[in-house]
């Protein structure tokens, strides 16, 4: 339906005129309202309430639910409950946050207020709205919307409750629960909506993975070698790979035996790993096919750290570049390619010298591409097992390397024994 539809919907069951009820739509709309939190916000200003006379819809599986519903009503489970607060039209809102299911599948949802449902719950939602989120469709849960326990309990196949190892943590988890010990933490102050804020980042870790973290509310227990319960964390994206956020809602607690975390980062292969979309700490295995250009000595923007070409900077236009080293190298272990970036600490290790002897080179031949030409020679047809982070986006893969060493084992026989556990 579009908006010259809930214009004309909305301005009958109100008695308005239509054309003052659609430039209320508008304007809510172009600051990404939800169409049903924009319809009910006009009804409030029109004095019509918050229920409207549409009837309440008729009850669909989770499977049958498309961006192209409007109102819907689903008898589910509730699996995970998060709460934390939003910016949302100037004012600062407290939201419920998490997953549903039924015997078909899941949905997310947004609860816009506090029905007193906890995960484990078996619900019937009535005149829910439908947006799109990420691609796909979500619940909205607004004023206009029921919430009743159902006739009976909802069966399904997917874990109730917000606990996750990390490496099962993605970008977009709400109301995830981790047990983990602080591996570095730092405080920091930076510049957000209400001024200066202070905050603490870091890295946690368990047996399976490592991922880093903000805690947007500091807290003390937060500290380097504490083993913690943290409750009700959300996750986004953060330079490509999912990073843990706690707000006020979170709770943390000690715990008293310490958190075994993994030595060893993840080993996949290059395929697999692509296809996660990102990750903060993994191994691969491969050969070298080629040093891209770019790699060797470089410079920096002084302002951003960016490289530049020929004095110019992307961002601050002319500038005085900063001598560096790097290598941007294409890595292939029969299933998929990455590109992995060394840094000027590995990147000496495998030139053979540092950044005064690359300049010293450089010099000598009277062309800095010599320093790169030595790495490709190196490094092009060996085997390199490399540990970093992972991001995935339009333009490619690219692993940000931890380290970075000389491969004992086979690729290519790592990649056949991984593409046959999936055949099979």
């Amino acid at each position: 339906m579009d908006v010259n539809s809930h214009a004309e919907e909305l301005a009958s069951d109100l008695g308005v005129d239509k054309a003052e009820v659609k430039a209320d739509l508008e304007n809510l709309l172009e600051y990404s309202v939800p169409i049903d939190e924009a319809k009910q916000s006009v009804r409030r200003k029109h004095g019509g309430g918050g229920g409207g006379s549409s009837p309440t819809p008729e009850s669909v599986d989770l499977s049958e639910i498309t961006t192209d519903h409007g109102n819907v009503t689903v008898t589910v489970r509730v699996l995970t409950r998060g709460t934390r607060t939003i910016r949302y039209q100037g004012d600062d809102l407290t939201i419920r946050e998490g997953e549903l299911a039924d015997g078909t599948g899941t949905i997310s949802y947004t609860a816009w207020q506090d029905f007193g449902f906890e995960p484990g719950d078996s619900l019937t939602i009535g005149n829910a709205g439908v947006r799109e989120w990420d691609g796909e469709p979500e619940l909205n849960l607004n004023e206009s919307t029921t919430v009743a326990i159902a006739d009976e309990s909802v069966t399904v196949d997917q874990e109730v409750g917000g606990d996750r190892d990390l490496v099962e943590i993605a970008a977009g988890d709400r109301g995830r629960n981790v047990e983990v010990r602080v591996l570095e933490v730092e405080s920091k102050t930076i510049s957000g909506r209400d001024g200066e804020t202070e905050i603490r980042e870091g890295v946690v870790g368990d047996a399976t993975a490592r991922l880093p973290f903000t805690d947007w509310d500091p807290r003390p227990e937060l500290e380097a070698g504490a083993s913690l319960r943290i409750e009700d964390v959300y996750a986004r994206e953060f330079r490509g790979v999912p990073s843990i956020n706690l707000t006020e809602f979170t709770t943390v607690t000690p715990l008293s035996e310490s958190v075994e975390v993994a030595e060893s980062a993840p080993r996949l292969s290059v395929a697999k790993a692509v296809a996660s979309g990102g990750m903060f700490d993994v191994e691969l295995v491969g050969n070298v096919l080629e040093v891209r250009d770019g790699s060797g000595l470089i410079e920096r923007c002084p302002e951003c750290g960016r490289v530049i070409q020929n004095g110019q900077c992307r961002s601050h236009g002319e500038v005085d570049g900063e001598d560096d080293l790097r290598v941007k190298a294409i890595l292939d272990d029969g299933t998929d390619t990455v590109t992995v970036v060394l840094d000027d600490e590995l990147t000496a290790e495998v030139y053979g010298g540092g950044l005064e002897d690359a300049l010293a080179a450089a010099k000598d031949a009277m062309d800095k591409e010599v320093v790169a030409e030595s790495i490709a020679e190196t490094l092009v047809g060996g085997a390199y097992r490399v540990r970093g982070s992972l991001s995935v986006d339009e333009y490619g893969a690219t692993l940000d390397a931890t380290g970075f060493e000389a491969a004992d084992d086979d690729p290519a026989d790592a990649a056949r024994e991984t593409l046959a556990e999936v055949r099979a």
